[in-house]
């Protein structure tokens, strides 16, 4: 059986260390992009290829690499055409995270060992279709039986978060919080679609933005109210860390000309989005919530491909190394302000690791464990050789023992074994290190640091 009970781990120590202290653990999930809508309403997807391929660009993106034509993964086809052809690309994903997850989701939701192919296909499909349609497979059962604890959803600061308040107002026993990601309003690269952007931001928040002040004053608002909703964590998707020198009076003067249409230099793109990004800072740090910033990503390389299906289709990659200069000034100036909120930073290009850590150490200023974080492996880092340079690289340059651990960053509802993967290669890590000798064979070390990456750390490090 490929999912055995020691998939991936590869010394006794590291079976002792996941079966011990990490197998049982509940999964704070404080990172990912499910619907709330359909949590709330408790919805069943009606067959496999519905909650597995709809949303999901990892599994788009392999089976165009494996020639499979758009019709069967965004297109026309039928939901039973588009998994077939996901069932005959599967075995192609041979040794890449899609391979373990596929078998790893197949095993635990649906108690199916089997390993997709087209000889397969049509029975695991079938069987599943008559499981998905029963009340034990409902948005909220699946969420049950991985026990998830938490569940931290994407939201722009202008969604109504009317799904949230449901869940909140009905007291649902897993906390669906909703993490303000105000992404949008930096979008100085399309000021029409900024502007259009701000009248719904407005709107919402019963405000005109015409100037600087309305618009801070109308993120003010929906700051408060996602707080006032259990939100405790904000994140950016910004490419990079900007900074330059900027004054109010020259950043309002910029809006002016981005409400009105028009484009702008890049210095001052530089002054517009080192302001909002440092305001939204300091709301993060005046309400005690923690930010996440996701940097490293080139988005939407095929314009004719993002003019067709849009963003997040599968058309991403990894980007050049960050400035690490940019970087340390933006938070050297919240530091310097005393406006440096609990933070976590996640990069997308590997080569980044080692400076992204030790900017890491730069403003851990003594005040909480762990204050700035470096965040779990990410995106094409999140599989298993990305996440063992990752745990080598914090063992080195930071305290691995701190670490708040995974997330999924997934729009799927069936992705949270995610959560064991991650604990099975944290194991088998800590587990080839005890047997080498570099870190002792000691119950009391061992249970608190698997334990505290697997659960106990998250807990903790955050206040939901």
């Amino acid at each position: 059986m490929f999912i055995a009970d020691n998939f991936v781990l590869q010394n006794k120590t590291a079976e002792s260390l996941y079966h011990d202290y990490a197998e049982d653990k509940a999964i704070i999930d404080f990172h990912n992009h499910l619907s709330p809508k359909e949590i709330a309403e408790d919805i069943k997807f009606s067959n496999l290829s519905e909650i597995w391929l709809g949303g999901d660009h990892y599994k788009w993106r392999a089976m165009r690499i494996n020639g499979i034509n758009e019709k069967y993964c965004t297109g026309s086809a039928s939901d039973y055409e588009k998994f077939q052809h996901w069932a005959a690309t599967v075995p192609y994903t041979v040794n890449n995270p899609l391979y373990h997850w596929t078998h790893l989701e197949l095993a635990r939701y649906f108690d199916i060992n089997d390993l997709l192919s087209p000889k397969t296909a049509e029975h695991i499909y079938k069987s599943t279709e008559e499981l998905l349609q029963s009340d034990d497979f409902s948005t909220r059962q699946l969420l049950k039986k991985m026990k998830v604890e938490m569940v931290g959803t994407t939201d722009d600061p202008a969604d109504s978060l009317e799904h949230h308040k449901a869940l909140k107002e009905e007291g649902y026993d897993i906390k669906v919080l909703p993490t303000f990601r105000a992404d949008q309003v930096l979008n100085t690269e399309n000021p029409s679609d900024l502007s259009q952007y701000l009248l719904r931001l407005g709107s919402i928040s019963n405000i005109n933005i015409n100037k600087l002040d309305d618009l801070l004053e109308a993120l003010e608002q929906r700051h408060a109210y996602f707080h006032s909703l259990g939100c405790r964590l904000s994140d950016s998707g910004q490419a990079r860390f900007y900074f330059a020198e900027y004054t109010h009076q020259q950043v309002d003067e910029i809006l002016s000309k981005l409400i009105k249409g028009e484009q702008i230099s890049s210095q001052e793109q530089e002054k517009y989005k080192t302001c909002l990004m440092a305001e939204l800072a300091a709301l993060n740090h005046k309400r005690g919530w923690t930010q996440q910033f996701h940097v490293g990503a080139i988005r939407n390389n095929s314009t004719r491909q993002f003019k067709a299906l849009g963003a997040d289709t599968g058309w991403d990659s990894i980007g050049d190394a960050q400035s690490s200069v940019k970087m340390s000034l933006f938070l050297n100036l919240l530091d310097s302000r005393n406006q440096l909120a609990k933070t976590i930073l996640y990069n997308l290009n590997p080569s980044d690791n080692e400076m992204m850590l030790t900017m890491c150490g730069n403003f851990c200023d003594g005040s909480t464990p762990g204050k700035v974080q470096y965040g779990a492996a990410w995106w094409f880092l999140d599989q298993q050789s990305g996440m063992e340079k990752h745990l080598r690289d914090l063992s080195a340059l930071g305290l691995l023992s701190r670490f708040v651990g995974m997330v999924t960053d997934s729009r799927s509802f069936l992705s949270f074994p995610r959560h064991e993967y991650f604990r099975r290669i944290v194991c088998n890590y800590i587990g080839s290190q005890v047997e080498k000798g570099l870190i002792p064979n000691d119950e009391t070390i061992l249970k608190q640091v698997v334990e505290g990456i697997s659960y106990n750390n998250a807990k903790s490090y955050f206040n939901f």
